[in-house]
């Protein structure tokens, strides 16, 4: 899942990349206005997390932009300007959440998953397919509870293929969720994450499938079928 984060003060925009690096996020960093405008123009982000008072261009004029593009990432509005009549204008505009500075860092990542969880359009923080789950809130998988080993960002991948199983990711978007702007990965690393994957998730009976020139999706290993018997 990639996050951008728009934030002015270098410690603060440093420390809360950190905090959603470590749960594995592709975080971006941008800290004016006209930056993030840009960046939400000609990027793919599943959360936007956006400051108010910014340079070169205000946060409510940025997720105006956004949405007047019809821009559906969700935003999470993280400010100082705590009135009634900026959290009412923020909303309004389009924004799906709004917290005020300072703040608590784990409601903070509270907010984040819930989001997140919402723009894929699900309810629950458990999500199953076949007799793998994965538990959202904590961002791993495990099989009649017992937990999966899956490497941070084979974790990633398989979050994407689990979030829409059944149906084709592209690889465009894959690496578009994986990466951040400094990041290199390489269609040929994709391929290697998803050899991976079928590996680790043959025991469990899923697979990783090839749309060959699209993408790839989860779906359920075929059952062998059972030996014809023997008429002699």
């Amino acid at each position: 899942m990639r996050i951008l984060l728009v934030e002015d003060n270098k410690v603060l925009s440093e420390g809360l990349a950190a905090i959603l690096r470590g749960s594995g996020y592709a975080v971006d960093v941008v800290r004016d206005g006209a930056s993030a405008d840009a960046a939400a123009a000609t990027e793919r982000f599943d959360l936007v997390i956006l400051d108010l008072t910014l340079p070169e261009m205000d946060g409510l004029d940025v997720l105006r932009s956004m949405r007047a593009r019809q821009n559906r990432s969700a935003v999470l509005i993280l400010t100082a300007r705590g009135s009634a009549e900026e959290k009412v204008r923020g909303l309004d505009l389009g924004a799906d959440d709004y917290m005020i500075k300072p703040f608590d860092i784990g409601e903070f990542e509270a907010r984040v998953r819930v989001l997140l969880r919402r723009q894929a359009g699900l309810r629950s923080s458990m999500v199953t397919f076949g007799s793998v789950s994965l538990d959202l809130t904590s961002r791993t998988f495990s099989s009649d509870g017992i937990p999966i080993d899956i490497p941070l960002r084979e974790t990633g991948l398989l979050e994407i293929l689990f979030m829409r199983a059944g149906k084709v990711v592209a690889k465009d978007a894959i690496m578009q969720s994986l990466t951040a702007f400094d990041d290199d990965l390489s269609p040929n690393a994709i391929e290697q994450y998803v050899s991976r994957l079928r590996k680790r998730l043959s025991p469990y009976g899923l697979t990783v499938r090839t749309a060959r020139g699209i993408g790839y999706y989860l779906d359920k290993a075929a059952v062998p079928a059972d030996p014809a018997p023997d008429m002699a």
